[in-house]
């Protein structure tokens, strides 16, 4: 990979995070943001469930401040997970609304880091746009690939977010801006996931047998027993943290333990759709969508049709006699025809006299500026004057 120049560095900022805060804008008495609104931005979940179960419009619904945001957009920034949840039940979000710099709730969230956030939007908001593109082209996986937010990526692609989507102005997908910002753990997490994409366990047909467990079994009964100094040796060895080997048996027990067939799952919850697992680019519905709760979305206000009046059509007839004979500039035309008319030149004689242009007498008591009175422009009226004087003069011998 070769290495450019970046305009966003890992720990640079990002132009959606320079917009003032939603804690700086006050409720003053001219402010024109309703109570919805604020129960979100102070994190009021009872006063919100309040205001919910009495019904708000579509009007409070929809407010934002003065960066445009609304109540969903503050709550997920901020990370107010228990807000975000009882404003699935509003039917009037658009959870596809973008603010100023072209930011969804989504891209808010996921660039925030707030994974159960962007679980909640994927699974209990319908209409979902995970491919929407901010002012700069870049979508919701590319602001948390930046970001080096690997499990937001991950629970993005598993929704079926595109990974072969560039933006507009570099080209280049989440993974190639993972990799030029540095986000190394986002770039070993797309690879795992390229490498198994698909949520075994979550499959009727999963079988919770380790397929590793009868080599190492045949493995350890062809060995010789250990001699004492390898004993010694892994007795006094110091053991260091490492990470689960992809495949070993903590990464088999985390597997299984998240199985369908696991009583940690099959006590607390059940899967709505268990012949589809969650795999990697493929676009799953919503919980509303799948229990047939989900609200419609909103008419497209069309704009009125006229109604057209009576008309008549008079058949074009060709010129006749005489006029037949000439050329098409030169016949008459009639309102049905769509031939360009001959253009109308206007022709206008310009005055004999000569307007002259006499200056403002400056006056002392006014500070005004006047244009200066150059020695050229004295003289040519001075000889101006003068022919004048002796046009006037022969006028007068003549007469």
């Amino acid at each position: 990979m070769e290495e450019e120049e970046l305009p966003l560095q890992k720990g640079g900022l990002d132009t959606s995070e320079a917009l003032s805060s939603p804690d700086n804008e006050t409720s003053a008495p001219g402010c024109t943001l309703g109570a919805l609104y604020w129960a979100c931005v102070r994190n009021d979940p009872a006063q919100l469930q309040a205001m919910l179960d009495d019904g708000v419009s579509p009007e409070e619904a929809t407010q934002v401040d003065s960066n445009g945001r609304t109540g969903l957009m503050v709550a997920c920034y901020q990370g107010f997970q228990s807000v975000v949840a009882l404003l699935s039940r509003c039917p009037f979000l658009d959870v596809n609304q973008q603010d100023k710099e072209g930011d969804t709730a989504l891209m808010l969230a996921a660039q925030a880091g707030h994974v159960p956030l962007v679980s909640l939007l994927i699974n209990y908001y319908a209409g979902l746009d995970l491919e929407r593109r901010d002012q700069r082209g870049l979508t919701a996986l590319m602001k948390a690939a930046m970001r080096d937010r690997s499990e937001c990526v991950a629970a993005l692609l598993m929704a079926g977010a595109d990974l072969t989507a560039v933006d507009p102005v570099r080209g280049k997908t989440a993974l190639e801006w993972a990799f030029l910002t540095d986000s190394f753990d986002t770039v070993q997490r797309i690879r795992q996931l390229l490498r198994r994409p698909q949520v075994e366990q979550l499959s009727q047909h999963y079988q919770p047998e380790w397929p590793a467990l009868p080599g190492l079994v045949a493995q350890a009964q062809a060995q010789a027993p250990p001699s004492l100094l390898e004993r010694l040796q892994a007795t006094l060895s110091l053991p260091f943290v490492q990470s689960p080997q992809e495949g070993g048996v903590l990464d088999h027990l985390v597997t299984v333990t998240t199985s369908l067939a696991s009583p940690f799952l099959t006590t607390a919850c059940h899967t709505l759709c268990p012949d589809q697992p969650p795999a990697l680019g493929t676009r799953s519905k919503s919980v509303p969508e799948l229990l047939g709760t989900a609200p419609p979305p909103p008419p497209v206000p069309q704009p009125p049709q006229e109604i057209p009046g009576p008309r008549v059509f008079v058949p074009y007839q060709g010129p006749q006699g005489v006029l037949s004979m000439c050329p098409q500039w030169l016949q008459p035309r009639d309102s049905t025809s769509s031939r360009p008319l001959p253009p109308k030149i206007l022709l206008s004689k310009a005055p004999s006299s000569f307007m002259q242009w006499k200056p403002e007498p400056r006056s002392s008591g006014n500070r005004r500026l006047a244009l200066p009175l150059w020695r050229y422009q004295e003289l040519r009226m001075e000889r101006r004057r003068q022919e004048e004087a002796g046009l006037a003069q022969s006028q007068e011998k003549m007469g």
